[in-house]
């Protein structure tokens, strides 16, 4: 899904692939207001597929399930934990893309 639905996946930043994907954070600021962060925008159906996927490595892969720990110790909301777990996985597919290889344990 993520290569059909992003086919530029591995000749861009790990920025704009969040921001295709609608991880990335949006500021609502107007002046001395600073806002809230909240993610938007981007490609809806692939955000949608990359949550289910955050929610399953957050439980099963070792090195995101450490990652969504070590937030979760931090006292970072649950959505908030889902959301960067989600990002961690187009950025760990881009760079997997560009460097034309598989999956290991070793490579996050």
């Amino acid at each position: 899904m993520l290569i059909a639905e992003m086919p530029e996946i591995g000749t861009i930043s790990g920025e704009e692939a969040a921001a295709l994907t609608g991880l990335a954070p949006v500021a609502h600021d107007s002046g001395t207001l600073r806002g809230k962060r909240a993610i938007a925008g981007g490609r809806r159906a692939l955000r949608h597929v990359l949550f289910q996927a955050a929610l399953v490595a957050a439980h099963h892969n070792p090195s995101l399930k450490s990652f969504a720990d070590r937030l979760r110790k931090a006292g970072k909301p649950h959505k908030v934990i889902i959301t960067a777990v989600a990002r961690k996985l187009v950025t760990i597919a881009k760079a997997l893309c560009k460097s034309r290889q598989k999956w290991t344990a070793a490579t996050a």
